[in-house]
């Protein structure tokens, strides 16, 4: 009688469930993560355009018309980008108060829900 080399069904279903069993318990930490980084992201693309906006206002003295204006006077590399919407297009503006020129005072995500310590996301 010859020995055959390899695995019985049952080992190879062993293995499978096992596999399965860690990447239940894998995928939803890995997701969380996911989210997290999205929401650092936007944290800092928020910070750096807002503070892009306080130097243009503090060169030019007004505030700029548009997000490109900022990108084309070299304050930013590239219009901001928010990952939580995957879109550069979505940012609400806000404009300044009537007394101050220009239409960009600040900026605000426009992705709909919240962080995951329950703040909405315009509030960052």
């Amino acid at each position: 009688m010859r020995k055959r080399n390899g695995f019985t069904l049952i080992e190879l279903l062993i293995v499978l469930s096992i596999i399965a069993l860690m990447l239940t318990l894998a995928l939803p930490q890995y997701f969380h993560s996911i989210d997290a980084s999205k929401e650092k992201i936007l944290a800092e693309n928020l910070h750096v355009t807002r503070d892009a906006i306080d130097k243009f206002y503090g060169d030019l003295g007004r505030y700029p018309d548009s997000l490109d204006e900022l990108v084309d006077r070299h304050y930013l590399r590239a219009a901001p980008f928010d990952p939580v919407t995957d879109s550069a297009t979505t940012w609400h503006i806000v404009p300044p108060d009537e007394q101050f020129p220009g239409k960009v005072y600040d900026l605000k995500s426009g992705a709909e829900g919240a962080t995951l310590d329950g703040r909405s996301f315009d509030s960052l």
